[in-house]
């Protein structure tokens, strides 16, 4: 059923991986020069104006191909072990968000050099769905083992 435990994790995954795509990873500002990362670009200012911008999509892809896999294991339901394997594959694919993530930041670090950013909250935001994916593959394995201890009373 939806009314499940691990369903509200399922949906805080689907929330977070989403309100990734949308909001800043990472900054750094220094002067007049400003560098600011997002999951769809990588963004040069300088006094205002874009002297630079590159498009980093493939961070938004995979947030969103982990929010539409978290959004699918939460309707499936009926088949606890397909949940765990998406929970599992789900885990992957935030694992490699971050990694682009912190890929590009390193490569924005270049663009002002001298100068440190800071990571935004757009980065903190898959880091709580991987907590939130472990969290809600912990409550699907316990109702399997529920289920199976049931099945062998009968």
């Amino acid at each position: 059923m939806i009314q499940r435990v691990q369903s509200i994790f399922l949906l805080l995954i689907t929330a977070c991986m989403i309100i990734t795509i949308f909001l800043p990873n990472w900054q750094e500002v220094s002067g007049q020069d400003a560098v600011t990362t997002t999951a769809l670009k990588m963004v040069h200012l300088k006094a205002g104006a874009e002297v630079s911008s590159r498009g980093i999509w493939y961070i938004a892809a995979l947030a969103a191909i982990a929010a539409g896999l978290a959004l699918f294991s939460l309707f499936s339901f009926k088949n606890r072990v397909l949940q765990m394997g998406l929970g599992a594959i789900n885990a992957l694919i935030m694992a490699g968000v971050l990694g682009l993530m912190v890929y590009f930041t390193r490569e924005a670090e270049t663009i002002i050099p001298n100068h440190e950013g800071s990571f935004q909250t757009g980065t903190y935001l898959p880091m709580a769905a991987m907590i939130c994916n472990i969290i809600a593959n912990r409550f699907i394995r316990k109702d399997e083992k529920l289920v199976r201890s049931a099945d062998r009373m009968r």
